[in-house]
């Protein structure tokens, strides 16, 4: 028992940290629907503060923590709120999820390069007592960090249950969790109310942050995602609902999370890797098994169905624009291939290449978000499971490098289907966290075996060789890309033309109207889940290829979130939006490293805040743009058309005509 608690005692400050972000999490999720996965990028934001403040400018602890936590978080939650949330209480839960993943992806990469840049991101000062003191009694050790952590949990349950259970206000704000339509109609301004619900869950995200960051070595975005995650599980095991159990839930997973060290054999590097995704598994099972998740929580009839989305860009060509993008698009092919076969020189036809490559495991995403509606958080896993596949056969089994490509893109078809049967049946919001619980399970627990990825060390992977044709060459492995990219691309379009399109369209308009017209959603849903894994899985393993090796680094699960919102910003509906995402992942960041260090991954910042623009153009903003561009010049036409006199019309008579007709 003492051995134990020996390890229990060190889990309590972090299941603290856990449950603190968890109860801001259900606050504002109950408050204004979001689910504001941008949770951890606000606690980041804080840490970042409160390390400046305290620890290059020496400011007095009690000031920065001030400043860090009382000031810049609930700041933060403000403009979060009024700037992009406020008009996206009726919109849904797509929309929600893919702005929040637009911030969470973009929110770390300013903040790197505002207050970090190039420096090294140490251990910032603590917030207890300086310098640290260690607690003993009996055999049970505790450091004055851990301390500050729990005091300061204590101290914010007392003030909520007295905020909730004594006050007027705090009985509006249960009320606008419970019901705000219900408190709209008795007069109270619930969305007053909700802003304050944000306001206060903010404050939360940036206690925890402060709280959070002298716990690790170094401020690093990735602890703060973790952290994140980790809350999602302690609130989804009180349902999203109860502030109570969300409590439990996150002191349970801190504590369970240490005390399993006990337990588990050391030197395993499966056992190594099980430890860290506890959390992980845990969201994962309860999303899955957990009672009275799947109950819908709203009863709009209209809830569950999404307005059609903007006609895409194509469609809107008349007949002469038509006329010309048939003569246009073949020789843009042309040039095309003539350019990079012929000129271009060898690292720049490697990117090339690497563009086209990418934009093989792009069209998951128009297949799985664009058709099917679907938001999946782990395409980068499904990449990567291809990508280890070919790799493992290739390398270790000699099997031909194109026959393992198919192999690796038949076993990510089926590792989505696996994912897909229990995961669908939740829908929305849940499937998402779903497959996002999944992807960080499978980096954490597969990838790093050296059956699979090898860990960091990673698998070589040979260029593939078709009979006499060798594809070692560049120029020759740009063609074979160009080759796989145009089936998979013709593969898609057939796709999204026949019944298994129509359905998938059907389904994301409303599933319950396809039910009723005899579409199986599920069936239809597995279908999309399949093909997408598929097609991630053959870009993965045409990728490995290319670069020649793989390790499990190269297909984390933050390239997933990455991947998802610079897909949106391009375009997720439309081949055409997959292969400028593509182009946009491979050139943009080659263009800016030539900005200083500090900017030099601007590209996070501009494709996520590009995400956020979702909700206003689902169609994505570059193909928002090449739509009003063909609306001008198709009204310019028609104004041209009007002005000028018709053909068909006879021409006036001449006045010599029109006499002798008169006087006949």
């Amino acid at each position: 028992m003492s051995s134990l608690l020996n390890y229990a005692i060190p889990g309590i400050p972090f299941g603290c940290i856990y449950a603190l972000v968890a109860v801001g999490l259900v606050l504002t999720y109950r408050s204004s629907g979001v689910f504001n996965l941008a949770f951890g990028a606000q606690a980041y934001i804080s840490a970042a503060v409160f390390y400046d403040t305290a620890g290059t400018h020496h400011w007095p602890t009690w000031a920065a923590f001030a400043v860090a936590v009382l000031l810049v978080g609930p700041a933060v939650g403000l403009v979060f709120d009024r700037a992009i949330f406020r008009y996206l209480r009726t919109a849904s839960a797509t929309v929600k999820l893919v702005a929040a993943l637009g911030l969470l992806v973009g929110i770390p990469a300013l903040v790197q390069a505002v207050w970090f840049g190039t420096k090294a991101k140490l251990r910032p000062p603590a917030v207890g007592p300086t310098p640290e003191h260690f607690y003993r009694w009996h055999s049970y050790g505790i450091d004055s960090n851990q301390v500050a952590v729990v005091v300061a949990t204590v101290l914010v349950v007392v003030g909520l249950g007295f905020l909730f259970r004594s006050t007027a206000f705090g009985l509006r704000m249960r009320a606008v969790v419970e019901s705000p339509r219900l408190l709209q109609l008795n007069g109270v301004n619930a969305e007053r109310v909700a802003t304050s619900a944000w306001l206060l869950s903010s404050l939360l995200a940036a206690l925890a942050g402060v709280l959070l960051a002298p716990l690790y070595a170094r401020v690093d975005s990735l602890n703060f995602t973790v952290l994140m995650v980790a809350a999602i599980a302690a609130a989804v095991f009180g349902r999203l609902r109860s502030l109570p159990l969300t409590l439990l839930g996150g002191i349970v997973l801190g504590v369970g999370q240490e005390v399993l060290t006990k337990y588990l054999p050391l030197g395993n590097l499966l056992v190594k890797g099980f430890r860290p995704s506890v959390p992980f598994i845990l969201l994962f099972a309860l999303l899955l098994f957990w009672p009275g998740l799947r109950k819908p929580d709203v009863t709009d009839p209209l809830a569950g169905v999404n307005p059609p989305p903007p006609p895409l860009a194509a469609s809107l060509r008349d007949a002469r624009l038509e006329r010309l993008n048939r003569v246009m698009f073949p020789t843009v092919i042309v040039a095309f291939l003539g350019v990079s076969l012929f000129a271009l020189p060898s690292f720049w036809l490697f990117l090339v290449t690497q563009a086209i490559v990418m934009s093989v495991i792009f069209l998951s995403y128009t297949v799985i978000v664009g058709m099917a509606g679907q938001i999946s958080l782990c395409q980068a896993t499904f990449a990567g499971v291809g990508a280890f596949t070919t790799a493992q056969l290739a390398t270790n089994h000699g099997v031909p490098v194109l026959i393992a490509m198919v192999a690796g893109a038949l076993v990510a078809a089926l590792v989505g289907v696996v994912v897909a049967l229990p995961a669908l049946r939740l829908g929305g919001l849940y499937l998402a966290l779903a497959t996002f619980a999944f992807a960080l399970m499978v980096d954490n627990l597969v990838f790093p075996q050296t059956w699979a990825g090898n860990g960091q060390t990673g698998v070589s992977v040979p260029r593939p060789q078709l009979g006499p044709i060798d594809f070692t060459a560049n120029r020759a492995f740009f063609l074979l890309a160009m080759v796989i990219f145009a089936i998979s691309a013709f593969a898609v379009i057939f796709v999204r033309r026949g019944t298994t399109g129509q359905r998938l369209s059907a389904i994301r308009g409303s599933e319950v109207a396809a039910e009723t017209i005899g579409i199986n959603p599920k069936r239809a849903k597995i279908v999309a889940f399949a093909l997408s894994a598929a097609l991630a899985g053959l870009g993965g393993a045409l990728l490995a290829s290319l670069q020649g090796t793989v390790s499990s680094d190269s297909f984390g699960y933050f390239y997933s979130l990455f991947w998802l919102v610079l897909v949106v910003t391009t375009g997720v509906r439309t081949v055409e939006g997959a292969v400028n995402a593509g182009f946009a992942l491979v050139f943009v960041p080659e263009l800016l490293h030539h900005l200083p260090g500090r900017w030099a991954n601007l590209e996070f910042v501009l494709f996520g805040f590009g995400a956020i623009n979702y909700a206003k153009h689902p169609e994505g903003a570059v193909e928002f743009g090449k739509r009003r561009s063909i609306e001008r010049v198709v009204n310019w036409n028609k104004r041209r058309e009007q002005r000028r006199p018709s053909r068909s019309e006879n021409p006036p008579p001449a006045p010599d005509e029109a006499r002798e007709e008169v006087s006949a």
